[in-house]
């Protein structure tokens, strides 16, 4: 990954500044990056970008000419903005920070960290941007085609085929390539961006647009010449004049691709009213005798217009959905915070806790170092608890950060530790997650959800409680603020 130092808000160097000149860099911190809504009208997220977010941590340093820049820079008065000494301090930066995350893949719910960034304060405040921008934008994407995906089933609830074709109108090239990694692990089996496959080993999959037919004097020589360079690969895109007509002439040259010992991979529908010329299609290509012939559909599609088209009975097997996904189009961002939760002066003494009060409920964040355990009992998800790593989960009853709602844990349910260290003083440490091994782990964590929770659009919230000890601190923090 290109160093990602300077790629900050800038306030975040003001205030690196400021603790440095109050004396207070080096005082340990704990921040948490998480967010308060579940995305696209839905109840849950996949969390995705940890692996990009640690590649940028362990690089975290200042280069001579970064340096030079910020030295440049001058304040409304017209001094420097930053002090030379402060300048100097800087150049011996290196990454002392622990960080413990949700691996890529897991299925998370607001107020829950995605991460937890303990270290000196003024390194742990340097990194909130940037995190913010890698794990927020790949885990809206990844969560946007977690959904997509759900719904792109077989009537027997076979997951079917859906590939990425969001480069070229995704947010620049490196939008491009986080959407496109951060799409396989939501669940798409290929992409179309090479660079996403060369980089990621990710399967690259795609066909011909319309230009090739119309380079073509008929559709009929497009799809001949496509065929005699790619016979064992040929889909043809049949929109370009008359859909149905186009599928007829594929199956004309599917004819003679068999006589040559290929088949007719398929075809794909790019426009009109897809569900309807998708069962036409259907009936043409099984009467001329390729039932085997698959049927890709493509063109602003998302799990709305994918759920839409199976109810109207779609016969669509390969499902190219691009804009809608990779831009998240619908909702355009995370909305991901990053807030402080404890700090200490020293590294052998006591937190204190840290928390912002506001008089809106969902805004109140969570102090201390915190740790989410998952609660299961067979197949049933029974609740996610918030504690802090100090206080330990305790016996009381867990309190819904917003609601004050509480709900017990049985007894005999299952917990699971969802906040793994893959940082410690600022190196790898535990096993390296896969992107393979992340996009089978989303795809399990999403099959495994209540049916309720995997509606499109759903009130109904899987329950994350703050453990009883960790709300009454909390709840006292609050009144001692008013």
């Amino acid at each position: 990954m290109a160093d990602l130092t300077l790629l900050t808000d800038l306030y975040q160097l003001t205030m690196a500044c400021g603790y440095w000149k109050a004396g207070i860099s080096d005082r340990r911190a704990v921040f948490h990056l998480f967010f308060r809504r579940p995305p696209f009208g839905g109840a849950y997220a996949v969390a995705a970008g940890l692996e990009d977010a640690l590649a940028y941590l362990e690089g975290l340093s200042f280069e001579p000419d970064e340096l030079d820049y910020l030295a440049s820079l001058v304040g409304a008065d017209g001094n420097p903005r930053f002090p030379k000494t402060f300048i100097e301090s800087l150049a011996s930066l290196r990454c002392e920070l622990d960080v413990e995350a949700m691996p890529e893949g897991t299925v998370a719910f607001p107020h829950e960290p995605l991460m937890r960034i303990e270290g000196p304060l003024i390194q742990a405040q340097l990194v909130e941007t940037t995190l913010i921008n890698l794990v927020g934008f790949q885990t809206l994407i990844a969560t946007k085609a977690a959904r997509v995906c759900d719904v792109a089933r077989s009537p027997a609830g076979e997951r079917e085929t859906v590939l990425e074709f969001g480069l070229r109108r995704t947010h620049g090239p490196d939008g491009g390539l986080s959407a496109s990694r951060a799409a396989f692990i939501g669940g798409c089996h290929a992409t179309s961006n090479v660079l996403a496959g060369k980089r990621f080993g990710i399967p690259v999959r795609g066909t011909h647009a319309h230009s090739w037919v119309m380079a073509f004097d008929t559709e009929r020589e497009a799809f001949e010449a496509y065929a005699d360079a790619f016979p064992g690969g040929s889909v043809f895109l049949v929109d370009t004049y008359d859909t149905l007509e186009g599928v007829k002439v594929a199956c004309e040259v599917g004819a003679e691709l068999r006589a040559k010992g290929h088949e007719l991979v398929g075809v794909r529908l790019d426009s009109g009213d897809m569900a309807k010329l998708s069962i036409g299609a259907r009936d043409i290509l099984d009467a001329a005798g390729f039932p085997e012939a698959k049927i890709v559909a493509s063109s602003n599609l998302d799990e709305v217009s994918i759920a839409a088209m199976k109810k109207d009975g779609a016969k669509v097997d390969v499902w190219g959905v691009g804009t809608r996904m990779t831009t998240a189009y619908d909702q355009p961002s995370l909305n991901a915070v990053y807030k402080l939760g404890a700090v200490r002066e020293t590294t052998d003494g006591g937190w204190e806790y840290r928390m912002k009060v506001s008089s809106t409920p969902a805004k109140r964040s969570i102090p201390g170092r915190l740790k989410v355990r998952r609660f299961t009992q067979g197949d049933e998800w029974i609740a996610d608890a918030i504690y802090d790593e100090g206080l330990g989960l305790s016996e009381g009853a867990l309190v819904g950060p917003e609601t004050g709602t509480t709900r017990s844990i049985p007894p005999d349910a299952k917990g699971e530790e969802l906040l793994v260290p893959v940082l410690r003083d600022g190196a790898r440490v535990g096993e390296r997650v896969s992107l393979v091994a992340a996009r089978e782990r989303a795809m399990a964590s999403v099959d495994s959800l209540p049916s309720e929770l995997r509606a499109i659009e759903t009130q109904t919230r899987h329950f994350v409680g703050v453990d009883a000890e960790l709300s009454a601190i909390r709840e006292r923090i609050t009144e001692e603020h008013r």
